[in-house]
């Protein structure tokens, strides 16, 4: 998984709205469509996206595909997510201490 893909497909307004209606319940293109009043197409290219970033998958019903959230996907996300919030939490926040290197390569 490569988050920056995954934050560029889900950063665009109108596909980060489509996943969230994923949550919701299985959707197919047309449904989608009608729901977010886009065209089918737009939706379509959207769901090209969110697939090429491995976030959502596609059951066949005859002849319409219902999409759903990738279960893996989003917890790898979800873990990536916390790995950094716990880094965050242990950053010296000090604001009278400069930490950026760039001090300590002036005065040696």
């Amino acid at each position: 998984m490569e988050l920056s893909l995954l934050l560029k497909a889900l950063g665009e307004p109108t596909r980060f709205l489509i996943y969230r209606q994923l949550f919701t319940r299985k959707h197919c293109v047309r449904s989608l469509a009608r729901k977010l009043n886009l065209t089918e197409s737009a939706v379509s290219q959207h769901m090209k996206v969110l697939r090429e970033a491995d976030l959502v998958y596609g059951e066949r019903y005859g002849h319409h595909i219902h999409y759903l959230p990738k279960q893996d996907t989003l917890d790898e996300v979800c873990r990536a997510f916390a790995c950094l919030q716990e880094q965050a939490r242990t950053l010296d926040r000090d604001p009278q201490k400069c930490q950026c290197g760039y001090r300590q390569e002036v005065t040696e």
